[in-house]
């Protein structure tokens, strides 16, 4: 490689690195608890369980669990139902004032075998909270999220020019030398070294999943722009389905099961929410294997007859989605998967700083020069 391309690939490394390492380093430290957030969930008491009970088997319709959820809040309307895949004894039922996306919303647990509230889990407050919050927005919405999402191109760049540039710098050092021997800069910049190459392919994972779940939000818009304004051209002009000429959702759900048959229910969209439309009821069924349970099939239903209306396979962004999300927290192989990730997470924490000190290490001798020139100037 010419010295006029290694000079290019280290300014590529220098700039991406220095703009986007002080918000990789948030990132990573408030992605380290979300690894854990069941686990952590479970010590600080947050997470709702079902009591143990004889007749375990045992469930109630699904319009008594929202009967009894909405009754809690009447002044509020139902958005999503769910229930989660390793314990479908809860409903959780999500309330707001207006079917259009907000913040405010209210939780309400709900046991699926007696219909009576366990909890009102608020997921949006505590520190768990704070720590998903500046993990994926910044408090800032949207706009955060493309921050970030810009952030993690940058990441990927500087990878990307690290790895360009590691030959090179190391052709002369056995894998993995530490020269111990020498200044604490250059025993650092050999960890640096170390630790980045020994993290390459997660952290190019990591941040290339985290930078397409920033785009979550307009994937959505698009989805529904592109595909589901075309499945609901029956429905123009017609207003919202009103709660009180909408049919049993026991009856729905049954319906939606028997139109994709093998699947589990995640969760449920009502009429005029972001992941539905003004006249359906839309299921988002899961499958059961270990891939397919990360990967949902929506199934519109109508409001009024409870009817299976259409079946639309997601498009591909949205499948890179799905598959992305697990992926980035290390959902997918349980507890080891979760400490081989945290493990990674601490080693690139350590890359990111060790960068950082590198730069400003360097910047301090041609500092004190600078200082030292003006005093003799003056």
């Amino acid at each position: 490689m010419s010295t006029r391309s290694l000079k290019t690939w280290a300014w590529l490394h220098k700039w991406s690195s220095l703009v986007c390492t002080v918000f990789m380093l948030l990132l990573c430290l408030t992605g380290l608890p979300l690894i854990f957030h069941h686990e952590i969930g479970h010590l600080l008491g947050t997470e709702v369980e079902a009591p143990a009970m004889q007749n375990d088997g045992a469930r109630v319709s699904l319009d008594r669990v929202l009967e009894v959820a909405h009754a809690r809040y009447p002044e509020r309307v139902i958005q999503f139902a769910s229930q989660d895949e390793d314990d479908e004894r809860i409903w959780f039922v999500t309330l707001t004032p207006t079917p259009a996306p907000t913040d405010d919303f209210r939780s309400v647990a709900v046991d699926a075998r007696t219909g009576e509230i366990l909890a009102e889990p608020r997921f949006d407050e505590g520190f768990m909270y704070v720590m998903l919050k500046l993990h994926v927005d910044l408090f800032a919405g949207l706009a955060g999220k493309l921050f970030l999402g810009f952030m993690g191109l940058l990441l990927l760049i500087a990878i990307i020019s690290g790895t360009v540039l590691y030959g090179p710098f190391t052709k002369k050092l056995d894998f993995g030398e530490i020269r111990r021997h020498r200044t604490k800069r250059v025993k650092w910049l050999d960890l640096h070294n170390l630790l980045g190459i020994v993290t390459l392919v997660w952290a190019f994972v990591v941040g290339g999943t985290g930078m397409i779940n920033t785009w979550a939000d307009l994937m959505i818009k698009y989805w529904q722009y592109d595909q589901l304004s075309t499945l609901l051209a029956p429905y123009q002009g017609q207003p919202l389905t009103p709660a009180a000429e909408r049919a049993s959702l026991q009856r729905s759900m049954e319906a939606a099961k028997a139109a994709a048959p093998g699947t589990r229910l995640s969760f449920i969209a009502f009429p005029g929410t972001a992941f539905s439309s003004p006249h359906h009821n839309t299921f988002f069924l899961a499958g059961n294997e270990p891939l397919t349970s990360k990967l949902l099939q929506p199934v519109l239903v109508d409001a009024k007859t409870a009817e299976v209306t259409a079946t639309p396979r997601l498009p591909w962004y949205l499948t890179a989605l799905l598959v992305s999300q697990p992926l980035h927290f290390g959902d997918y192989g349980g507890l080891p998967m979760q400490i081989i990730w945290a493990l990674l997470d601490i080693a690139t924490i350590i890359v990111l700083g060790s960068g950082l000190y590198l730069w400003l290490r360097k910047r301090q001798p041609a500092t004190t020069a600078r200082r030292k020139q003006a005093t003799v100037s003056a």
